[in-house]
């Protein structure tokens, strides 16, 4: 044990100065144009006008001279626009709100549970505190597979029924805002965590809306709740090296195969917090969309802990010791994340010293919709759209955590001021006026 901990420090320390040459380098290789016209213009502040003058009509007279000049300057112009990153703009994006049929009330939720027959009193009375503690309100969704009584129908044709209803739903409206047309769409990145049939969601998308055989298609899949920014920042770098092009980003989490049925604790809370719910987003590098556009993405940052063992299994997919496949949150994840669901937000407001009006988009998205896993940012996002706080030149910071574990962060500045009274596929919009609401600590279910 003693060498083994003494081999460790020895990397780290290495591992510590390979990761800043590697900073080094970077800077190096992406200031290089800048490093060079440092000397040159040192070198220029020493002339005086009277130096100036002569060196022009000693061009003047050199006609070779004056056309390599002209020609490094071309080259150097065009090295400068070449080399800089192509601004990425969000043109708009577009929240999944499905039918109030699917609303499923915390009392039904708990009935349902308990008329599936497979859980003991214990597990019972654990999802039931689990819930009353949530933050959640009455109006969530499911999807009807775990509505129906008896329960039934879990399926992979109905996690495929599912799917099609929240992401085309969220893309149709999405092309209905922004009046793209599917065939000028060059990218495609798509994340669901739980749900990876073959073909995949993301080919399920471009049958549907027959995108071009050269399109750049990306499914991902197993990232959690971060994984919606992890696609924003996959498109991102995409959109760098792919001029005048769209990109199209859906962020969703199926519920029908997702569900545990077994009566392991820790595996017992997921079944409690997930909800229905999809987000899709329109990227675009085309600077004649600037005008258009809400915002300017400014910054993207991921950081992955799964080198850490705490980190890596503090959310992880498993069966229990009677085969029950499904989600562990082990307890390392409060000191990694804070815990899970309310617990996280209370966590970030007290560890970034928040106020509650920046808390209040994701405390109502989590009443409302309760946790759509990674399209849930974009339904805070919609919610201060809609309540009109959204002015030109404020910055949002999109920040989520996610298995493996991880954090993802995406900055945004806001182009425009966005009037409410122009989103009319907000999801929020015919409800706004009753928010914000309180929501207690605890909020006892009476069944």
């Amino acid at each position: 044990m003693g060498n083994e901990n003494n081999q460790n420090q020895d990397k780290e320390p290495n591992s510590t100065k390979l990761k800043y040459v590697k900073l080094g380098f970077h800077y190096l290789i992406s200031n290089a144009l800048y490093l060079f016209l440092v000397p040159l213009t040192m070198a220029l502040s020493h002339l005086s006008v009277e130096d100036f003058i002569h060196l022009f009509h000693h061009i003047k007279l050199n006609l070779v001279v004056v056309i390599l000049c002209t020609m490094l300057a071309f080259f150097l112009a065009t090295f400068y626009f070449m080399s800089r990153p192509k601004q990425v703009y969000l043109l708009d994006f577009a929240c999944y709100k499905p039918d109030s049929s699917l609303i499923c009330k915390r009392e039904t939720f708990i009935k349902k549970t308990r008329l599936v027959g497979v859980f003991t009193e214990e597990s019972l009375a654990f999802q039931k505190k689990i819930l009353e503690r949530s933050g959640y309100g009455e109006k969530t969704y499911v999807c009807k597979a775990l509505l129906d009584l008896p329960v039934r129908n879990l399926c992979l044709e109905e996690a495929r029924k599912e799917a099609e209803m929240v992401i085309f739903g969220a893309v149709d409206q999405l092309l209905a805002k922004t009046g793209v047309k599917s065939k000028d769409i060059g990218i495609l990145v798509l994340n669901c965590s739980l749900l990876n049939p073959t073909p995949s969601l993301s080919a399920m998308v471009v049958n549907r809306y027959k995108l071009r055989g050269n399109i750049s298609c990306y499914n991902l899949s197993g990232m959690g709740c971060s994984a919606g920014l992890v696609s924003i920042d996959l498109a991102k770098r995409l959109l760098q090296i792919r001029p005048n092009s769209y990109a199209l980003v859906v962020s969703m989490e199926s519920l029908t195969l997702a569900g545990y049925d077994g009566n392991t604790r820790s595996m017992l809370i997921p079944n409690c917090l997930f909800r229905m719910g999809a987000a899709a987003i329109l990227l675009t590098n085309r600077s004649s969309d600037r005008h258009c556009s809400k915002y300017q993405l400014v910054h993207a940052l991921r950081t992955h802990k799964g080198a850490d063992d705490r980190g890596y299994n503090c959310v992880f997919q498993k069966e229990d010791i009677n085969n029950r496949l499904g989600v562990a949150l082990s307890k390392d994840l409060l000191p990694v994340a804070g815990e899970g669901g309310r617990a996280v937000l209370d966590e970030l407001e007290k560890s970034l010293g928040l106020s509650e009006w920046h808390m209040e988009p994701s405390r109502m998205t989590l009443y409302r919709f309760g946790n759509t896993s990674s399209s849930s940012l974009w339904y805070e996002l919609a919610y201060t759209e809609a309540k009109g706080r959204i002015k030109k030149g404020d910055r949002a910071w999109q920040i989520a955590f996610g298995s493996g574990f991880k954090c993802n962060s995406v900055v945004w500045r806001a182009l425009r001021t966005i009037n409410s009274a122009n989103e009319k596929h907000n999801p929020w919009i015919d409800e706004i006026d009753s928010f914000p609401v309180h929501v207690p600590e605890v909020a006892p279910i009476d069944c």
